[in-house]
């Protein structure tokens, strides 16, 4: 054979197996990584190439789907109770992706995920017929924290004590979803976006903002579990007025002319004294408050499995910065979840169940893919510690600063908070409720935060009692009836 027609030949084949080298490579081990590449338009198409599966509440679906009637994305995802569940549900958006539940098992809902798959389809990548997520909300309460919050900036999480349960759970102001599903939304898209009150932000597990004095829940329980004070009715040794370490002016009480003055941890609590809340976190120092408020669960970012913002108790305080902490402020912040979790474990004789809003996840034929549970808990506080809280806090509805709160038929504690904001405390404050209320008849129980952000009217008239705890009435009384 001619020598160059041999070499011609050999470089041929080199190439072609060049080619079958990469193209194996390409089909074996690049697919995946191809296939979900953002840029790949296959998946987008893939994706809404038929129904999606359906976030379901209490049996029924609040989610759907419905033809696209042009394009090359045949269908396009609907909510038919429009901003109800936004905060739950997320949005599922042909241009924009996917949040809240629905980012999260995107896989199942659309049909990618391999555990709806046979071996073959598995290799192949075929899809199957979708599945559906099932939640914990009860229709009532979201419905109840939705229609009480209603025009205001705000959000509400009601928690099951004894399963950890997510009963509702709100942000408001809120949006629909159904108004961003498709691939010609730029300009409601672009609306929300630039909405100074952040309809797309979830306030229940993603702001997290000063607590006010709804914290001194968790430095009461701090204080009686390292023995301080024998019980809530044991006075403090409290001055009245108090001034903070290596300050000179007095720390002021909400009200001026109650009786704080070596008040009990009821009474501080029932009055909302800052005085005694504040030495008591000096007391106690940094480090077991810190350790109480982790307990609770501060500091960590529970998933619910979406992942909520780290409620925060900070470190390396000084003296004064240590008092503030105890009365909410200075640099703690909380979210809803976490506030309704600090009731929750108090009204569970002191045990915290993990929070969840997703009790299953299922195939098209019903077959569990996934469950969830709060599972056993977490013994946080003694059952003395947490009975002796519960009193104090029912103290606060019945005869304190909680009067809205209550709710006929129900043992309801709480406590609320009216935390500052701004240099100097210039900005209107926010209004805080934290509650838990017992059917007195069948002992049920729920847990619920409220947060109020901007309240509207006179910055004078923002209390937690005033805007938060009537939000709170109307859930507790949704969820227990």
């Amino acid at each position: 054979m001619n020598k160059t027609i041999r070499h011609t030949a050999v470089f041929s084949l080199l190439l072609v197996l060049a080619l079958l080298l990469r193209a194996t490579w390409v089909q074996a081990y690049d697919a995946e990584a191809l296939a979900d590449n953002d840029h790949n338009r296959r998946q987008v198409i893939d994706q809404y190439a038929r129904p999606l599966g359906d976030i379901v509440v209490a049996g029924t679906p609040v989610t759907g789907s419905k033809r696209s009637g042009s394009g090359d994305l045949a269908y396009q995802r609907t909510y038919p109770e429009g901003g109800l569940y936004a905060a739950v549900t997320g949005y599922s958006s042909q241009a924009y992706g996917s949040t809240q539940l629905e980012g999260i098992h995107s896989g199942v809902l659309d049909g990618t995920d391999d555990r709806l798959k046979d071996p073959v389809d598995a290799l192949t990548r075929a899809q199957q017929e979708p599945g559906d997520v099932l939640t914990t909300i009860d229709p009532a309460v979201q419905e109840a924290a939705f229609g009480a919050l209603g025009d205001a900036k705000g959000a509400a999480v009601a928690v099951e004590p004894d399963t950890g349960r997510i009963l509702g759970l709100v942000s408001t102001p809120s949006y629909d979803p159904s108004a961003i599903a498709g691939t010609t939304d730029g300009e409601a898209w672009r609306k929300l976006l630039d909405d100074p009150d952040k309809p797309l932000v979830n306030r229940a597990l993603r702001q997290p903002l000063a607590p006010g004095s709804t914290f001194k829940l968790v430095v009461a329980a701090a204080a009686l579990e390292k023995g301080l004070y024998g019980s809530v009715d044991e006075s403090t040794a409290s001055p009245m007025p108090y001034t903070l370490p290596l300050t000179t002016k007095p720390l002021p009480n909400d009200i001026a002319n109650a009786p704080c003055e070596d008040a009990s941890i009821r009474t501080a609590l029932r009055w909302s004294c800052n005085n005694v809340f504040a030495k008591m976190a000096i007391d106690l120092g940094q480090d077991e408050v810190r350790a109480m408020a982790e307990k609770f669960g501060f500091n960590s970012e529970p998933e619910v499995p979406v992942r909520a913002y780290e409620s925060v108790y900070p470190q390396g305080l000084d003296a004064p910065q240590t008092g503030l902490t105890g009365i909410g402020q200075f640099d703690v912040t909380a979210t809803p979840l976490q506030m309704a979790l600090v009731s929750a474990a108090i009204a569970h004789d002191g045990v915290l169940k993990a929070p969840h809003m997703v009790s299953q996840v299922v195939d098209s034929e019903g077959t569990v893919l996934d469950s969830y549970d709060g599972g056993k808990g977490e013994r946080i506080l003694s059952e003395e510690t947490a009975g002796q809280l519960r009193d104090a806090m029912v103290t606060v509805v019945e005869d304190g600063t909680a009067s809205n709160a209550r709710v006929p038929g129900v043992e309801v504690g709480g406590k609320t908070g009216t935390a500052q904001r701004g240099v100097d405390n210039s900005g209107k404050p926010y209004a805080w409720f934290t509650s838990y209320g017992t059917d007195r008849d069948s002992g049920k129980q729920v847990a619920v935060a409220v947060v109020i952000e901007d309240a509207g009217g006179p910055r004078a008239e923002v209390s937690g009692n005033g805007q938060a705890a009537p939000v709170a009435q109307k859930i507790m009384a949704a969820a227990l009836k």
